[in-house]
């Protein structure tokens, strides 16, 4: 099916209501149906080591249909009803994608993030109230037995651990020497032990219990978490449907291999991804249990996309701009499409990407709190670079602004609060904690819409552009960093009267912490002793910041609070000028403005400088600039 532009979004969505669509009512049914279409094609391919010939497994969608039919006996046998949560704290392997699936159709399955700190997982196992916690079996070089141990132990609800040894997927020699050298946990917890596959292995390989075709809670995924306490966000059969059928209707098919070095834990890999496969019948492949983090991974990519004639690849800025340090050295000849999502992507690096791979680079946008996509630009339409595409058929995209009370949708490129509502947005429930769904939501026409926290707007051809983000998130790499969590852990300092976090621009990341502050009157501290203190009190190692500026007095509103955009303002200039500088190019920023249709935007005085110089240099990051008139 054609997707070229917003009107052929339209006229899908136009030829009938979403509710009229002839599509499953449930994870399992989904998979079943594909399962019958396509038994012996391949549905996931694993391997733990990134060579382009390292071992590797891979199970057609007959033999994954009957994995995850015993892993939901599994989960059931071990009290797992449908209200019940099955938390996984994993990397990727074949055993999780076996357990997501099975873990949303016996019962809630809630992802979480191995890199998180054992007190923020047992926060989410708490508040989620999970019961079962499947995980890995220590293993050298990763230490997330430990973790899951640590955060068991401050989980009541927790009463059985389900543990995959990863040494299943090596060979002799390495194979012989993990059991020497596996790392002990100390201390024990509550819950009993067991081996994942060996209880799954007696279970039946046909589902034991019915499947009811009830729109229900069928996972739990948390949001943000690189520093503080994640929000948990829930999503329905509905909503995990619905993003299937995106992909298949407009992305995917059973022809395709699609490459995703991305974490199963995060929405963009499980719903976006697994669950397109799922619906498409398309094979996906995830090379070792770090994804693009893995040994390896960005030195072999383009091999392991000839080796499994990949025809999309699934990636996020920071990984093309270091895939773009490497040469391509294979035959990538069946890749078509790159998807990439998490965040804009610079014009430069965009440019530099297709120009070396002749890839299509398919850019997205989505959040957790929607059950992932919202828009993507046409596959084979115009992209609008720096634009994250047009809506979804189905997905109502709103530009808001509330003012003296009342809620006022913004006329086409006016800035305002992206607010959506989709199938994947739950209405009033987006969170499990009641509290934090309050002021979520706009209402209009009687139609709840999702307030995003992001800032954009809608241009004239109906594509939707990311301006800003009103909860002050810094966005760094895709993750979500609370400056609050900055701000509070300097302010403890005794030096420090008042503290702002913003994101600075990065060529890799999109955005790092950085931090400024006003100091006590008469008190002396260096920048670099603010930052020591920083890496001892700020708790996530991704929050500390990669710069902190000590200014006489901090800007602030007339009611004494930070004044944040001018805070970005400097940061911008500082990196920009750095940058120029670095390159030996003349240009400066000379002053940073706030544009309504583009954000903040850096005026740069030209000095000499030639405009491709410049280009090439500033291109790597995403916010805009221009010259000074």
């Amino acid at each position: 099916m054609t997707f070229a532009s917003l009107e052929d979004s339209l006229a899908i969505q136009n030829e009938m209501p979403w509710e009229a669509r002839d599509v499953p009512a449930t994870v399992f049914e989904m998979l079943s149906i594909t399962r019958d279409k396509f038994p012996q094609r391949p549905a996931v391919s694993y391997q733990l080591l990134s060579g382009a010939t390292d071992k590797s497994e891979t199970l057609t969608w007959d033999q994954l249909h009957r994995k995850i039919c015993q892993a939901a006996n599994l989960f059931r046998s071990l009290k797992i009803g449908p209200t019940d949560v099955v938390a996984l704290v994993l990397p990727n392997t074949t055993e999780t994608v076996i357990a997501t699936l099975a873990g949303s159709i016996a019962g809630i399955v809630n992802p979480i993030n191995p890199l998180l700190e054992p007190e923020q997982i047992a926060s989410i196992l708490r508040e989620t109230g999970a019961k079962v916690v499947v995980t890995l079996k220590p293993f050298p070089k990763t230490d997330i037995a430990q973790k899951t141990a640590e955060a068991v132990r401050h989980a009541p609800a927790v009463h059985t651990v389900l543990e995959i040894d990863l040494n299943r997927y090596l060979t002799p020699p390495k194979s012989w020497i993990v059991p020497l050298v596996r790392p002990k946990v100390e201390g024990k917890h509550h819950a009993d032990i067991k081996n994942f596959n060996r209880e799954l292995a007696a279970q039946p390989e046909q589902l034991s219990f019915d499947d009811p075709k009830d729109d229900r809670i069928a996972a739990y995924f948390h949001t943000g978490g690189t520093t503080g306490m994640p929000k948990v966000a829930q999503h329905k059969y509905s909503g995990i449907i619905y993003q299937g059928w995106i992909g298949h209707t407009l992305l995917f098919s059973e022809k395709d291999s699609v490459m995703c070095p991305l974490p199963l834990f995060h929405v963009f890999a499980c719903h976006v991804i697994l669950m397109a496969m799922v619906k498409s019948g398309a094979h996906v492949v995830f090379p070792t249990p770090a994804g693009y983090r893995g040994d390896g991974v960005f030195d072999n990519f383009w091999k392991l996309c000839e080796r499994w004639k990949t025809t999309f690849v699934i990636t996020v800025p920071t990984a093309v701009s270091a895939l773009m340090q490497r040469p391509v050295n294979a035959d990538i000849s069946t890749v078509k499409n790159a998807f990439s999502g998490s965040a804009p992507m610079p014009l430069e690096l965009f440019n530099r990407f297709t120009e070396a791979t002749g890839m299509n680079i398919v850019e997205g946008y989505g959040l957790t709190e929607a059950t992932c996509l919202v828009s993507c630009n046409p596959v084979d339409g115009e992209k609008k670079i720096g634009s994250v595409g047009v809506p979804f058929p189905y997905t109502d995209i709103r530009i808001l602004r509330a003012a003296d009370g009342a809620v006022m949708e913004c006329p086409r490129d006016e800035v305002g609060e992206i607010c959506v509502a989709n199938p994947g947005v739950y209405g009033g429930h987006t969170y499990t904690e009641t509290d934090k769904n309050k002021d979520l939501y706009h209402s209009i026409s009687n139609t709840m819409y999702l307030r995003t926290g992001d800032l954009g707007r809608l241009d004239t051809d109906g594509y939707l552009w990311i301006t800003g983000r009103a909860k002050d998130l810094i966005i760094r790499g895709g993750h979500n960093i609370d400056p609050a969590e900055i701000e509070e852990a300097l302010l403890r300092h005794p030096a420090v009267a008042f503290a702002g976090a913003v994101g600075q621009p990065d060529a890799k990341s999109g955005e790092l912490p950085c931090a400024f502050v006003e100091l006590v009157g008469g008190a002396s501290v260096t920048e670099d002793e603010l930052l020591e203190h920083c890496k001892t009190h700020v708790h996530e190692r991704a929050a500390h910041p990669k710069h902190l500026t000590i200014l006489d007095e901090l800007p602030k509103t007339a009611v004494g609070k930070v004044f944040k955009p001018d805070l970005r303002k400097m940061a911008i200039t500082r990196i920009y000028d750095a940058a120029l500088e670095q390159a030996h190019v003349q240009a400066r920023v000379a002053t940073v403005i706030d544009d309504k249709k583009r954000g903040l935007v850096a005026r740069l005085a030209r000095n000499g400088a030639d405009e491709s110089e410049v280009r090439k240099v500033l291109g790597n990051y995403t916010r805009p600039w221009e010259w000074e008139a």
